[in-house]
């Protein structure tokens, strides 16, 4: 019985290689999908830049959660102001007017305390949604480009490694001066998938 027959198809079979361990091998090599299958050392350069695209789109991502956040933060606070200006004019956000309080007992008078810690505030429902595909989108591609680094390719790796670098050179012009050495007395955030 002749199993090869597959009944007059020569299609070649394609045929994923799996290291687990570092290696420099260009054709049969598969990244995260069977389908995305090198078979010549065009694919595999072209395959490369993918990754490396696929890496600063990483660093983008990261870079607009933040912008975003200081937008919706920037909005919130404005928002925060006018109903605090409106408190100290007397006026409440229903239009009633208000008693001073003395700030040392507003804490026993009303049950609010002046506290000079951060404190959160609760976002709108789009903001949240907003927020939550960001990072959907960040963890996505974080675990994406595991995968990729998984496959203990040199070249795959090295694609993944200048990805990112150029992705926070472009995307990561400034610093916080103030924050870098406030945060130096503390633990750092070492390397992490998201």
């Amino acid at each position: 019985m002749n199993h090869g027959d597959h009944g007059g198809h020569d299609m070649p079979m394609q045929k994923c290689s799996m290291n687990m361990l570092w290696n420099t091998q260009i054709e049969n090599t598969c990244i995260v999908f069977r389908s995305w299958h090198i078979s010549s050392n065009t694919a595999f350069v072209f395959s490369c830049f993918a990754i490396v695209v696929l890496g600063i789109l990483y660093e983008w991502l990261r870079q607009a959660q933040g912008q975003f956040d200081v937008k919706i933060a920037a909005t919130l606070s404005a928002q925060g102001k006018g109903k605090a200006a409106a408190a100290r004019s007397g006026v409440s956000g229903s239009g009633r007017s208000t008693p001073e309080v003395d700030s040392e007992e507003a804490g026993l008078l009303t049950g609010v305390r002046n506290l000079k810690e951060h404190t959160t505030t609760p976002l709108p429902v789009t903001a949240r949604a907003s927020r939550a595909v960001l990072y959907g989108a960040q963890v996505f591609l974080s675990f994406f480009l595991m995968l990729v680094f998984m496959t203990y390719n040199a070249y795959l790796i090295l694609a993944v490694v200048i990805g990112a670098a150029i992705g926070h050179f472009v995307f990561n012009p400034q610093m916080d001066l103030e924050g870098v050495l406030a945060a130096s007395s503390s633990s750092s955030k070492g390397m992490a998938c998201h």
